[in-house]
């Protein structure tokens, strides 16, 4: 495994290959899940309650407004790629190849 596949920076943004898991108690990162960062959510998979939750969670993570964090594939899906535009701060997430 490619520890550090989930994590591209370009042009002033981050990109983060993320599986999701919508349902549980608490958002949170929860390890890997093969070359993705494995993230639960506190929101249901319905009528995108979940991607809104990704939305916010990842923008009050990277200090920036919600306007800055595009899904950009997975609307639908648990496999989600999402690029951070202009991030304020850069979490240490303690994870192997993870931010630093």
């Amino acid at each position: 495994m490619n520890s550090s596949a989930w994590r591209r920076d370009r042009d002033g943004a981050v990109v983060l290959m993320l599986h999701v898991q919508p349902g549980a108690a608490r958002s949170e990162f929860a390890g890997m899940y093969g070359d993705a960062l494995k993230l639960r959510l506190a929101a249901p998979p319905i009528e995108g309650k979940a991607n809104d939750e990704l939305i916010r969670f990842l923008a009050d993570l990277f200090g920036v407004p919600r306007r800055n964090v595009l899904l950009l594939r997975g609307e639908t899906s648990r496999a989600k790629t999402v690029r951070v535009i202009a991030p304020r701060k850069i979490p240490s997430m303690g994870l192997t190849g993870g931010f630093r």
